[in-house]
């Protein structure tokens, strides 16, 4: 289709729900039953709020996802964005208390009023089909999402059984369009309904397509046997990066791989007025692609490990210092010095001693000498030295008794 083409088809597709904004929400229920409600909180479960905490609901309609995603994440801000006002102006006398918290704007998927890189998550609930071209579209989700942020689609599929096949097409060849005659009074639509929903590719072709916008972790989750899919896609952290790690987890794959740290991304503040434009790290060397997604592999192992061994057990921290007692030895070490003090006086006599030794040295024989010299270390004692040295003074007196005899 050419760019006319493509502009005729989005006004016909926004007379078309503009005409059937009244009865939209009630045939939404009426025929699928009520699963739809259901199908909009699993939509809901799989977006990851990061640092904005702001969310992108595109093809909002009656802003039934816009209300389901301030019901699970109440501190986030929904910027409700959709092609047919009719459709907002419906959805916005059901905002009640969230009327500040949901912000619904006419816009269109393919040239979004918004900066580069100013949303956690993009949710579009059966309204991706109805954009073309589809690689317009996923350029503008692609940009606005910060690095790591997460697309959510919903969207109708092929059934995969047999027996959901022939019921399928019973549904949409006579079902849907009878409904939509009966109910909207205008069966033109539901036979568009219809019609897309046939031509829209199945959960595979849809996984490829992301891919070739540039998204990673591309995966889906089917509902009733593939009727309606659940699909998630997230934007990379950095420029040749195969797995997100996360917003601030583990270490950049390309510390894992050995090559320069690259800088981490800047998230966007939390206020609405003041949108952040973090862009994607460009990758330091580009020629290791191959060595990248190995180290993304890796990196994403290693912060699954890291997460499954938890926080430590309760109390196990406290006992290993307790264990320890690095106290216990400097006290042993303080009342060493303390017994030692005893012997420190007796050193004192001993070198009062010593000199007494010295001066009765030669007046008698070193026999003497080789006697005392034994005995100081068999007798440690120091009291038997000063007995021994009062002894030896009272040996003169020989000379006096000599010295009478010659008188």
């Amino acid at each position: 289709m050419s760019t006319a083409e493509h502009t005729a088809h989005a006004g016909r597709v926004r007379s078309m729900f503009g005409r059937i904004a009244g009865r939209y929400d009630f045939l939404n229920h009426f025929l699928s039953l009520g699963l739809d409600i259901i199908w909009r909180r699993q939509l809901v479960r799989a977006v990851r709020p990061l640092a904005t905490r702001r969310f992108l609901d595109l093809a909002a309609g009656t802003m039934d996802v816009a209300l389901e995603l301030r019901r699970q994440h109440p501190g986030c801000t929904v910027l409700a964005l959709d092609f047919a006002l009719p459709m907002l102006q419906r959805g916005a006398a059901k905002l009640g208390g969230n009327r500040y918290a949901v912000q619904p704007v006419q816009a269109d998927g393919r040239a979004l009023p918004l900066p580069e890189g100013c949303v956690d998550a993009v949710t579009i609930a059966f309204g991706i089909r109805n954009i073309l071209p589809r690689p317009a579209a996923y350029a503008e989700m692609l940009r606005v999402l910060t690095p790591g942020g997460r697309l959510c689609i919903l969207e109708f599929g092929s059934a995969s059984r047999p027996i959901w096949k022939g019921l399928y097409n019973l549904y949409l060849d006579r079902l849907l369009p009878l409904a939509g005659r009966v109910i909207s009074g205008d069966a033109t639509a539901y036979r568009y309904l219809a019609d897309t929903i046939r031509a829209f590719p199945d959960a595979r072709g849809l996984e490829e397509e992301l891919r070739a916008a540039g998204f990673v972790n591309v995966a889906h989750e089917p509902l009733m046997g593939g009727v309606v899919n659940i699909h998630v896609a997230e934007k990379r952290l950095h420029a040749g990066d195969t797995f997100v790690v996360g917003a601030a987890g583990a270490k950049a794959p390309a510390e894992a791989a050995g090559a320069a740290p690259r800088p981490a991304p800047v998230a966007a503040p939390a206020a609405v007025a003041a949108f952040a434009t973090p862009k994607t790290t460009p990758d330091p060397d580009p020629g290791q692609a191959a060595l990248r997604a190995a180290a993304n592999v890796e990196a994403a192992l290693s912060a699954l490990g890291t997460a499954r061994q938890g926080a430590p057990a309760p109390g196990g921290a406290a006992k290993a210092p307790a264990k320890a007692k690095p106290e216990a030895k400097p006290k042993a070490d303080a009342k060493a010095p303390e017994k030692a003090k005893a012997p420190a006086k007796p050193k004192a006599k001993d070198t009062a001693a010593k000199p007494k030794a010295a001066a009765k040295a030669p007046a008698k024989p070193t026999a003497k000498a080789k006697d005392t010299a034994p005995k100081a270390p068999a007798k440690p004692k120091p009291k038997a030295k000063p007995k021994t040295d009062a002894k030896a003074p009272a040996k003169p007196k020989a000379p006096k008794a000599a010295a009478k005899k010659k008188g």
